[in-house]
């Protein structure tokens, strides 16, 4: 079904028409990637094709959707036009996952899709770009070519190609990738050759963008306004931070949609794209009656970190009234992340004004069920530490954990009403669907429910796992039980029933360790390391665990005695006797090894030294391991 609407939106969106009589689709279980494009035989892991209501999660439905779609895209963007040699890998991954991403949007909603690329990009890129791994979307070297496959080449080259189609409009896009197909059909080329047929469809110099190309690092951008007789004038300062590989940055093109709302939350200036190309640059609208409050960079029209001073006030003021859904929930997410960082530094935080702001979310029925589940969702407890290293202050991961447990707990008793009310209305009973308006309302009953745990030591998450008939409800059931008295007879239960479906034990593994108290996932991670159906060289079942502990529950994988990163370096050399490429990319989860304190700098980069002086150690590993410890 996923194929076939891909075919479709293709030929109905891009014009590409599919080239053979027959399209092979083989699923793997054992594979160190997600999937790949080769022509008329696309190989994919095995969770990113196989799926069922009982065993598959409407996340997975997504991820499935979206992956089939892009190596099914692949056969234009990556196959009929493929890259001159390496370091043009971005011109086909950029391009192929913004349109995947397009296709997604299409096929459920823009608004949604928009938020959780961004939670990604953000979750992964903007990591990558801020630590020793950085380089630009076109690398400039390389020892392991496997290791080029990265969320900057992947994610960050696919918002260059988003600002291009901002920055000439959709009709001159649309011209453009025509000319793109028309000239290099068949023909192995560069990113240069991609930028000449936006130049020669459009007639613009397209040399200063062609910067996000070669130049790495998160462009920070610094905002001031001013409002004087009717004239509201907006002031940027663009500045791109050193990085290990760069030190001199240049000033971007950079597209930054604004809308201006006035105190009533009237939108009074409709989105407005202004086009940065300066390091300071201001840009001045007349005729505006009363001070206006400013959206800045709605739908994230550039990947940028935006700095300007505010208030909750303002930013529940935007989360109640902004028309751009993106900016509604950045705006949230906003007010919930100031609260949280006022909370870790010890100082006063305002935590009834998100309540409040919630309260009306939560129950606004015009609001898709979608928007409201992420409007729910707290910031992660990674994005809190990045958001302080970037600001000069040293995270303490056991803190951050603890208040982002008494902000979940303060919601929870002051929503008390309102969640209830959704989780009753937000069921979804009858077959299951797993289109856009039936998981919508599926992810809000279950970020309802993770609330509502917290009160009640998951007894309602006990019977909605009893009695859930998809797994979309039972796995985010069992989850919110991990915490609770219940646990033990859920992990129990949850491996006897789905103990035949590989796919689904790879969820119980990853899910022990990433919920667990941060004072016991370490001891659940070992025991489950040792359990009958761990096993090391199915990269599918080794990630889930290692990722529960190291990614999702950084708390526990940076407890104050090391022992974690011990652990974790142990399995990482195992691994790189069998698997290179999987031993390589676990590496990178001590990217962000220079944001923390000395003690535990000193300790990982003790078994950072470690891994180097390993006999035998593959480029693969050697070279990431290198490139943290030189940062």
């Amino acid at each position: 079904d996923a194929l076939k609407r891909s075919m479709k939106w293709d030929e109905d969106v891009y014009g590409r028409e599919y080239d053979l009589d027959v399209f092979n689709i083989v699923a793997v279980d054992d594979f160190n990637a997600g999937a790949m494009e080769n022509k008329g035989l696309n190989i994919f892991n095995s969770k990113l094709v196989l799926a069922s209501p009982d065993t598959a999660t409407d996340r997975d439905y997504e991820l499935i959707e979206g992956v089939i779609a892009h190596e099914y895209f692949h056969n234009w963007t990556g196959n009929r036009i493929t890259c001159r040699d390496w370091f043009q890998l971005c011109l086909k991954e950029g391009l192929t996952v913004f349109r995947d991403q397009q296709f997604s949007g299409d096929m459920r909603s823009h608004a949604i899709k928009r938020i959780d690329d961004v939670l990604t990009l953000r979750a992964a890129q903007f990591k990558e770009d801020a630590g020793p791994l950085a380089h630009p979307v076109r690398p400039e070297s390389f020892v392991e070519i496997n290791n080029f496959y990265t969320a900057t080449v992947y994610e960050k080259g696919a918002e260059v190609i988003g600002m291009l189609k901002t920055l000439v409009g959709d009709e001159a896009y649309a011209k453009a990738l025509d000319l793109y197909f028309e000239r290099h059909d068949g023909q192995a080329t560069t990113i240069e050759a991609w930028l000449k047929v936006f130049e020669d469809a459009t007639g613009r110099d397209l040399t200063q963008f062609a910067r996000w190309y070669s130049q790495s690092g998160t462009p920070r951008l610094t905002v001031n306004d001013d409002f004087n007789e009717g004239r509201y004038t907006l002031t940027f300062k663009q500045e791109t931070p050193a990085t290990p590989d760069q030190e001199t940055k240049q000033p971007l093109v950079i597209p930054v949609a604004v809308g201006l709302l006035n105190p009533n939350g009237d939108e009074v200036v409709p989105t407005t794209v202004l086009e940065l190309t300066e390091t300071e640059q201001s840009f001045t609208f007349d005729g505006v009656a009363t001070r206006p409050v400013p959206s800045i960079l709605r739908g994230f029209s550039a990947p940028v970190i935006v700095e300007r001073e505010t208030t909750n006030q303002e930013r529940a003021f935007l989360f109640a009234h902004d028309v751009d859904p993106f900016n509604k929930w950045e705006a949230g997410r906003a007010l919930a992340k100031d609260i949280l960082i006022n909370s870790v530094l010890g100082k006063n935080s305002d935590r009834d004004i998100l309540a409040d702001s919630l309260a009306k979310v939560l129950l606004d029925e015009k609001t898709d069920p979608a928007f409201r589940a992420f409007a729910l969702t707290l910031p992660s407890e990674d994005d809190i530490a990045q958001t302080l290293h970037g600001s000069g202050v040293v995270p303490d991961p056991i803190k951050i954990n603890q208040e982002h447990i008494a902000l979940k707990d303060f919601n929870s008793t002051r929503l008390d009403a309102q969640l209830r009310q959704v989780f009753d209305e937000m069921d979804c009973p009858g077959p299951f669907s797993p289109d856009a308006k039936d998981a919508g309302k599926r992810s809000l009953r279950m970020a309802a429910l993770s609330y509502l745990s917290q009160q009640d030591d998951g007894k309602l998450a006990k019977s909605v796992f009893e009695s859930a008939h998809n797994m979309t409800e039972q796995f985010a059931a069992f989850s919110c039980l991990i915490p609770t008295s219940h646990a033990r007879n859920a992990i129990d239960a949850f491996y006897h029933q789905w103990r035949s479906e590989r796919l689904v034990i790879d969820k119980w593994f990853m899910v022990q360790p990433a919920k667990a108290a941060a004072n016991a996932a370490l001891d659940v991670a070992k025991a489950l390391f040792n359990h009958d159906d761990f096993s090391a060289t199915n990269p599918n079942r080794w990630r889930s665990l290692m990722n529960g502990l190291v990614h999702a529950n950084p708390a526990a994988f940076h407890a104050a005695d090391g022992a974690a990163y011990i652990w974790f370096v142990d399995r990482i050399l195992e691994m790189d006797n069998k698997n290179p490429q999987v031993a390589a990319r676990a590496a990178t989860g001590f990217s962000t090894w220079r944001r923390y304190d000395a003690d535990r700098q000193e300790m990982i980069k003790a078994q950072l030294e470690r891994i180097l002086s390993a006999p035998n150690l593959s480029s693969d590993t050697q070279e990431i391991t290198q490139k943290l410890l030189k940062a």
